[in-house]
């Protein structure tokens, strides 16, 4: 199932926000506070490249290998 759109909203706000933390973390902070800002914001853009492959998944017709190849096959 997609995101909704008030999620990835949020998602995108909290994207931003992370961004500009970064940018003052960069001249006022030492580097494992913007190491970890930065992870945090990795995790968010992996949450939505997962979602887009667990919807790829779930209307993949039955015994179809879809776009993923032989992996997916018995």
């Amino acid at each position: 199932m997609t995101l909704s759109k008030n999620t990835l909203d949020h998602l995108l706000d909290a994207e931003s926000a992370l961004r500009s933390a970064i940018k003052s973390a960069a001249t006022n902070e030492k580097p494992l506070v913007i190491q970890q800002i930065s992870k945090v914001l990795y995790d968010i853009e992996k949450l939505k490249k997962f979602e887009n492959i667990l919807d790829m998944l779930e209307d993949r017709k039955p015994g179809s290998s879809g776009n993923f190849g032989p992996f997916f096959t018995d």
